[in-house]
């Protein structure tokens, strides 16, 4: 699933025109990039949220036979956030674990699974926490993830990729809501993994992130 219903409004002006994951990055829209990153990973079965000029997604991408998926949209009248997307979007999401991608998320990551547990009901791909962020968001403890209560003890920050079994939104009504409130539960239960990828990885949640992707592109 990739999110992307979001407003981008720290992008503004140029969100106000078109979605952030229409956002062009050498000559295609970001998103046309990450449906390709997943079909190199084998993933052909893609659901995507739209709210904000989704249109302009759907549209654009289509059922996206041209690239070699298939692709299905969870129209949201209102935004539910994270959280509240991914719930409406179950039935379209199947029983299996899923991979879950932030629509403004720019990655090497190859969204191939190296970490492998059974009793885990979700799986973080973690990155070092950059220079703009003044806390991490969680710590690794072998392959499980945790949260120290020191925030500045928390070296490793989500990267907007995950790996998700559906099992863990049961009984959660369509709401507007974070990922992070069942997240955080799950951390607690101690059914939370994770891996540290070091690669090229930007969250473009920003003009001077969005900057540095284009130049990389060069």
């Amino acid at each position: 699933m990739i999110l992307a219903a979001g407003k981008g409004t720290r992008l503004a002006p140029l969100t106000e025109k078109i979605p952030k994951p229409m956002i062009p990055i050498s000559s295609e829209p970001l998103i046309v990039h990450q449906i390709r990153w997943l079909k190199r990973a084998g993933i052909v079965d893609i659901v995507v949220n739209l709210h904000h000029l989704g249109d302009q997604i759907r549209t654009y991408v289509g059922t996206g036979r041209p690239y070699g998926v298939n692709i299905t949209y969870s129209v949201e009248e209102d935004l539910l956030e994270t959280g509240g997307g991914i719930v409406k979007a179950l039935p379209q999401l199947g029983s299996d674990e899923f991979v879950l991608l932030n629509g403004d998320v720019w990655t090497g990551y190859r969204f191939e699974r190296t970490v492998v547990d059974e009793a885990a009901t979700m799986h973080l791909i973690l990155v070092p926490k950059p220079d703009h962020r003044e806390y991490g968001d969680v710590d690794l403890n072998g392959n499980k993830v945790l949260r120290r209560a020191n925030s500045a003890s928390n070296p490793w920050v989500y990267s907007g990729m995950a790996f998700l079994k559906p099992e863990i939104f049961e009984g959660e009504t369509i709401r507007p809501f974070s990922i992070r409130e069942i997240l955080f539960r799950e951390i607690a239960a101690e059914r939370v993994t994770g891996e540290v990828y070091e690669g090229v990885w930007y969250d473009i949640g920003t003009h001077d992130q969005l900057k540095r992707v284009r130049r990389l592109m060069l």
